[in-house]
């Protein structure tokens, strides 16, 4: 399983719950998050989408820890079986 499937099956999920996962480019800035997940009631998150197997890298692992310092809430997905439960916690259900 590639990574782009598993990026393709979590947008797909969040816009059907209602939310938005667009790609989040940060020129300058590297090591940031594939996406930047939107949902109503101001629910905000970025996630980091791998291939099955793989972690993030040191860079990557910074940039987390800056966003969570900062109050963020950060998630890697290397598996489709996480989706939902991440999709939850960020505030997927929420309506």
């Amino acid at each position: 399983m590639r990574e782009r499937f598993i990026e393709r099956k979590f947008v797909e999920a969040v816009k059907k719950k209602g939310g938005f996962a667009p790609k989040f480019v940060s020129p300058g800035l590297d090591g940031m998050p594939d996406r930047i997940v939107l949902f109503s009631i101001g629910k905000i998150a970025f996630v980091e989408l791998k291939a099955p197997g793989e972690t993030m890298r040191p860079l990557q692992v910074r940039r987390k820890r800056q966003l969570e310092e900062l109050g963020f809430s950060v998630y890697c997905v290397d598996d489709i079986s996480q989706i939902d439960n991440v999709i939850k916690e960020i505030g997927g259900d929420a309506r």
